[in-house]
């Protein structure tokens, strides 16, 4: 391999890059628009569950229980209910995720110690967020009743209520609970993968349809000096996306980096390799920009998105699916991402997830190099 000949191949993709506004955006802009609209919009925080009460009893004991959800942040109360039609109307019309109703005879139970049943009236279109605002109004639930058990003791002279067991939740990594600490690392390496993948998908396949792969193979270029001459300047534009999005983590999301910069950025580097050369195999095998952004599309976003475990954990998926996900580069990729992000560790603990992907990229790169034929067919 001379160094030259790669420099030379280097510099004719990085001149059509620059001279190509649109490869150049896509390069760089979108990444990072997507970052934002995804960072922004996909969040798995449940609060402020919309709410609407029909309180039957219209008592101070009541207004102290609706009180008690409309004081919390995950609750919102939107507006009371005279029966079940308007109930009813408000959860069709989206006005309200649940409904809380309280019976006429409320008060009187409580007041004379008798327990005193309250209906809960929750959409389970979205079953997940149906299931945490459940959980939510069960806590707010359970917390009342026993304000209502200590104030009964206190007030026959009885000794304070102790709890046999007290639970002290303390939460590792991810204190706040923001689910925008582990989805912006995990957004990194999908989008990263999608991009590669797609840019490098119409090199070669770009050269065949413009009839100038046949001044490359006229050319004493060898093979594997066009492919790396070719990935190389979309490994810099790659590693400056990531640099990017480090900072957008860091400055706009303010998504914490606890672990090792370096661990990151070399992390980064074996998994660019490994994407970019998938998108050479795929522009070298179908020889059409069209069916090669095609076929990268569906060969990496769908993946990367569903089995990565970025977005669902692969622990709940079928057996047969876990399976699957061990050919997932993103899979490793994204696992980390949130060990460097959120934990700080290093490859004392990471290191079967980098061995991984250190083989993807290079299975990768031996592949496109095979299945390169320096001659017209």
């Amino acid at each position: 391999m001379k160094p030259l000949r790669v420099c030379a191949v280097a510099r004719k993709e990085f001149i059509h890059i620059i001279r190509d506004p649109r490869s150049l955006g896509m390069a760089i802009a979108i990444p990072m628009l997507l970052l934002i609209l995804f960072g922004y919009a996909l969040t798995l925080d449940v609060d402020e569950v919309p709410m609407v009460v029909w309180d039957q009893s219209e008592s101070r004991t009541s207004r102290e229980l609706v009180s008690r959800f409309s004081g919390s942040d995950y609750f919102s109360l939107t507006g009371y209910a005279r029966n079940y039609r308007e109930v009813e109307w408000s959860i069709d019309s989206g006005r309200a995720l649940v409904a809380l109703i309280i019976p006429t005879d409320f008060a009187g139970r409580i007041e004379s110690g008798r327990s005193a049943p309250v209906q809960l009236i929750v959409d389970g279109s979205d079953s997940n967020t149906a299931t945490i605002a459940m959980g939510y109004a069960d806590t707010v639930i359970q917390t009342y009743s026993q304000d209502i058990a200590v104030d009964a003791v206190q007030k026959l002279g009885g000794r304070a209520l102790r709890t046999p067991l007290e639970l002290r939740p303390r939460v590792w990594f991810n204190a706040d609970m923001e689910s925008k600490n582990y989805i912006i690392p995990g957004l990194i390496a999908v989008i990263m993968m999608v991009i590669a993948a797609l840019l490098t998908s119409l090199t070669v396949a770009r050269e065949w349809e413009r009839g100038t792969m046949e001044q490359l193979i006229s050319t004493p270029v060898k093979g594997h000096e066009l492919i790396l001459g070719k990935l190389l300047p979309y490994f810099v534009i790659g590693m400056f996306d990531v640099l990017l999005a480090v900072l957008m983590g860091e400055f706009l999301f303010r998504v914490p980096l606890r672990g090792s910069v370096v661990l990151l950025f070399s992390m980064a580097a074996f998994f660019l390799t490994g994407a970019l050369s998938l998108g050479m195999v795929i522009s070298i095998v179908t020889k059409s920009q069209l069916l090669a952004s095609q076929m990268a599309l569906v060969m990496t976003f769908l993946p990367a998105f569903l089995l990565s475990g970025f977005m669902y954990a692969i622990s709940n998926m079928p057996k047969p699916i876990q399976g699957i996900t061990y050919l997932i580069p993103a899979r490793y990729f994204v696992a980390l991402l949130k060990g460097i992000y959120l934990k700080g560790v290093g490859l004392e603990i990471l290191a079967t997830e980098a061995g991984f992907l250190a083989i993807f990229a290079a299975a990768m790169l031996a592949l496109a190099n095979v299945k390169f034929k320096k001659k017209l067919e």
